[in-house]
């Protein structure tokens, strides 16, 4: 596990950064040892976990340092935005084939202007937020700054996402309820990247902050 933590007091920093380090800690050695882990049970298919801390001991030779914790969560946001373009993709087809080949009253549901255009905008969305996904992705991988783009990638991806499976839940009326059509689990997915691993409100408060120059918010 990587954990960050905090090795100088807070009245001794000089700067946000300074006593923040991360450290590799083995699960092995620090379960019941100092750490416990809970597995939370949650609406979606993650295994997501609680942590408890109480006097847990890391050796010193285990320390990363800080710069590895900035990288990291850059790559993390890159990975989800590029993950949620892949569920907007998904909620796309199913709804386009739905479209297609559901018809009422001797046509296709899809020759209607409120089921193809949803679908449209929703098609161009995700391709605009796309975008800016390879783009944080190039210049993560060329070693160049990202920070704004890696927030506004996992942003807008996360909101093309989100558009995509209330869309395709619309599309498909009640049977998107239903299981057999592989669409309810994954719209209950696409939620918690409006919160995890970031929230959108913290992403817009980076943007105002550190690339508008506005003053900060809290």
């Amino acid at each position: 596990m990587l954990l960050l933590v905090r090795t100088r007091p807070i009245e001794q920093r000089t700067r946000k950064s300074d006593g923040l380090s991360a450290f590799i800690v083995d699960l092995r050695e620090a379960i019941g040892n100092g750490l416990t882990v809970k597995p939370i049970d949650a609406m979606i298919n993650h295994h997501a976990c609680e942590l408890f801390f109480d006097n847990l001991r890391v050796p010193a030779s285990n320390l990363l340092g800080f710069k590895v914790v900035l990288d990291s969560m850059n790559a993390e946001r890159i990975l989800i935005a590029a993950e949620c373009i892949g569920d907007a993709r998904y909620f796309l087809e199913k709804s386009t084939e739905y479209a297609k080949s559901r018809e009422v009253f001797n046509r296709p549901i899809g020759q209607n202007q409120g089921i193809s255009f949803p679908i449209a905008e929703c098609f161009a969305q995700t391709e605009a937020a796309n975008l800016m996904v390879e783009k944080a992705a190039g210049l993560f991988d060329a070693g160049n700054p990202c920070g704004p783009e890696a927030n506004m990638a996992k942003m807008l991806a996360a909101d093309a996402s989100k558009a995509a499976g209330d869309m395709c839940m619309q599309v498909h009326g009640g049977f998107g309820l239903a299981r057999d059509y592989h669409i309810e689990r994954k719209f209950r997915e696409t939620r918690l990247y409006q919160v995890a691993p970031i929230s959108t409100n913290l992403i817009l408060s980076y943007l105002a902050e550190h690339v508008l120059g506005l003053p900060r918010s809290f």
